[in-house]
């Protein structure tokens, strides 16, 4: 590569870095000022926004609520789908292209037609989930499903599992044993490549959260529509702080990963 095209390559790649991160600056800068409006810059810097963000009780009950529904969620689909992609990738691998069609389907009927039908079925009767957590579990369980299996399908792809199994077997190591101690471990970068996308796209859900549940358990989406008259220093306060947890998790998931290697 020339010297002409190395500049030329880097140089798109700092403008597209520019214009993703000129919002959040322009975000942040306003959650610091005192007061912004006729001039270019702020015309003065106070921590005032997010001090008081930080100490509201309610909005650290709905960061709260967000985390243990999103966990919880994630939770649920690792364990289920774990064991059954071992199953369909060892022992039927025709079912794949079933599964490709399968894990598509919760993005082809619209938020708001699906709630509809929810509230339907779980507003009264034996399962009347409509206002619990549980009921935003569910939701965010099949959300979760299409990032989980696809990004372990392409580990396990990567690992050859067939080639890992039979080696495994030679010496002696029952399936199961097998699947626990040396497959498990090789997908560690790929579940964990799940969680993060599936996590950063969960917090920020609103449509399920607000129509199903609403102020009987606010999460975080939530708090941050009902908090959109109050002042806008603080609202911008609340979005970097929402972005600040998305990247604290994500650098404490990269972390835990390169510890493990």
């Amino acid at each position: 590569m020339t010297y002409i095209g190395k500049i030329y390559h880097r140089s798109v790649v700092y403008l597209l870095l520019a214009i993703l991160l000129l919002p959040l600056l322009a975000t942040l800068g306003y959650a610091l000022a005192t007061r912004w409006g006729t001039t270019i810059l702020p015309e003065g810097l106070t921590l005032k926004w997010i001090m008081a963000l930080w100490s509201d009780p309610r909005f650290l009950s709905a960061l709260g609520h967000s985390l243990l529904v999103c966990f919880g969620a994630l939770l649920l689909s690792i364990a289920l789908i774990l064991p059954l992609m071992f199953v369909i990738a060892y022992y039927f691998p025709r079912l794949d292209a079933l599964m490709n069609i399968l894990i598509l389907l919760p993005f082809s009927v619209p938020p708001v037609v699906s709630v509809v039908g929810l509230m339907q079925l779980y507003s009264d009767g034996p399962l009347a989930l409509t206002g619990t957590p549980w009921i935003l579990i569910g939701c965010y369980f099949t959300i979760a499903l299409p990032f989980i299996y696809r990004a372990i399908a392409n580990n396990m792809q990567a690992i050859h599992l067939r080639d890992l199994m039979d080696s495994a077997h030679l010496l002696g190591a029952s399936t199961w044993k097998a699947a626990l101690i040396v497959v498990l471990p090789n997908l560690r970068k790929g579940g964990m490549i799940a969680v993060l996308l599936s996590f950063s796209f969960l917090i920020g859900e609103f449509v399920f959260a607000n129509l199903l549940v609403g102020n009987r358990y606010e999460t975080l989406q939530v708090y941050l529509f009902n908090m959109r008259g109050g002042s806008g220093h603080f609202t911008s306060a609340l979005v970097i702080s929402y972005f600040a947890v998305v990247l604290l998790f994500t650098w404490v998931a990269n972390l835990l990963n390169k510890s493990k290697e």
